[in-house]
């Protein structure tokens, strides 16, 4: 049975480190190769019509490749060579994990499915505005939030409560109060209020005449025969009702609160559980999205249905959206029984999933191959590359590197800031052993944001 041909487009620059890899990939691919070399240095610079306007075919194929960077429509040069054409990656290293060959794990067609619902808590409601309530419950809802919880301050009942919660559900939000105050609970839940934050056995009796969910706590860590005696009421009452049995922050029972978890999902296999995260995540100095990745994998080993989480010290901002995928991730590899890796990258916000290096000889063969006067730049190994058919300076300082170039280039401002843009983000990347690629954005999980390519890049042949 023949096997189809692959043609891979690329430019003089990147041709050999091409070549070098397809070639290491052949007993794996499920497809043979050529490759096609342009009379650029960077194809990535081109756009397709210009590639379209430079190629030539010695044979059909069955695909043609270009480089993930290359502007403009494929069918351009589908149209003309009436071979199927797409783009690959945006770097030459990243074909393994395109052509999904190696350790690369593909994501299953169904991902994306999950059974834990994020309860989303706006602190101190009652210190903001109706108006700016409701941009915040959107802006949470925006991040994956399915409940948005309103807390409420301590003291005196908030008067407002019920206009609030009138007004979110107006909006479609589903609501939940967290207040111990029975004036409070009462005004929320006429108004329309879907889940009360918390009852434990001093405030048990505001559950049996409302109409309304509500989430158990025990009154003090470790009362499980408390606890155990307000569920039986519950269910007397027939009450709808979730247990949380209270997770401790790290130095105060953090995992034996973990313990208590298990054994109340073991005493009550049939009722709902749920889980407030922000004990350890506000109250531990790290990021938040790997505790959240591993809280979230226990709730759903756990079968714990809901999270409460906030978002309050700054380091915990994002958590709506770090566990809205941590909940997808680990409900995936839990329920496929995969390990949860190279399925999730927008949970990997401060290291690349891997680390990519040209190496020192492919530095030194681009530095030779270099024609023309513009600037190349590369960072790997903690230092800095700015290359171009004059120079080859390494380093790790932005502005010392600036002064070299200054030395034997005539730069204009314009170019003087794009320079430093880049070697500032080279910098970035040596400093956290990310991969930097010229003219593209670091990769920042789910927080990367796009760049966009400011210049106008000379096509040289």
């Amino acid at each position: 049975m023949s096997r189809d041909k692959f043609l891979f487009v690329t430019g003089k620059l990147a041709s050999h480190s091409l070549k070098d890899l397809l070639s290491r990939m052949t007993g794996v691919l499920p497809f043979d190769w050529e490759i096609n070399t342009l009379p650029i240095n960077v194809a990535a610079l081109a756009t397709t019509e210009w590639i379209n306007s430079h190629l030539e075919l010695t044979s059909k194929p069955d695909k043609i490749i270009i480089p993930g960077l290359c502007r403009g429509e494929t069918e351009i040069l589908q149209n003309h060579t009436g071979v199927p054409c797409i783009k690959g990656p945006k770097d030459l290293r990243d074909l393994p994990d395109f052509f999904k060959v190696g350790n690369f794990n593909p994501k299953r067609s169904d991902y994306g499915k999950y059974t834990i619902e994020i309860i989303a808590e706006i602190n101190h409601a009652p210190d903001l505005s109706l108006d700016e309530i409701e941009t915040t419950a959107f802006h949470l809802a925006s991040q994956g939030a399915d409940i948005i919880d309103l807390g409420m301050n301590p003291g005196k009942p908030w008067k407002h409560i019920g206009q609030c919660v009138q007004r979110l559900k107006n909006q479609n939000f589903k609501v939940s109060i967290d207040s111990f105050n029975y004036e409070e609970v009462s005004n929320a839940v006429k108004a329309g209020a879907d889940l009360v934050l918390s009852i434990n056995e001093d405030n048990l009796e505001i559950a049996k005449n409302l109409e309304c969910e509500f989430v158990l706590i025990p009154k003090e860590p470790g009362m499980t025969d408390s606890l155990n005696k307000c569920v039986e009421k519950l269910l007397s009452w027939n009450r709808k009702f979730r247990i949380d049995p209270i997770l401790e922050p790290i130095g105060h029972g953090f995992a034996k609160s973990l313990l208590g978890y298990f054994k109340t999902r073991e005493l009550y296999p049939n009722i709902p559980l749920m889980m407030g995260t922000g004990n350890v995540t506000e109250l531990t100095d790290s990021d938040s999205a790997g505790i959240n990745a591993i809280l979230i994998a226990i709730c759903q080993e756990l079968s714990i249905q809901s999270v409460l989480t906030t978002s309050v010290i700054n380091w915990c901002r994002t958590s709506v959206k770090e566990i809205d995928l941590a909940r997808k991730l680990m409900f995936h590899a839990i329920t496929n029984q995969v390990i949860p890796k190279r399925l999730e990258p927008g949970l990997l916000l401060l290291r690349d999933p891997t680390y990519r290096k040209h190496g020192i000889e492919t530095l030194n063969r681009f530095k030779s191959e270099i024609k023309d006067k513009n600037f190349r730049i590369f960072a790997e190994d903690g230092l800095i590359h700015v290359m171009n058919k004059n120079i080859h300076l390494k380093g790790q300082d932005p502005y010392k590197l600036i002064e070299e170039v200054k030395k034997t280039e005539s730069i204009d401002e314009s170019h003087a800031f794009y320079l430093g843009f880049e070697l500032c983000k080279a910098l970035t990347a040596i400093t956290l052993d990310k991969n930097y690629t010229q003219d593209q954005e670091l990769q920042w999980g789910f927080l990367t944001r796009e760049e966009t390519i400011h210049r106008n890049p000379m096509v040289d042949k």
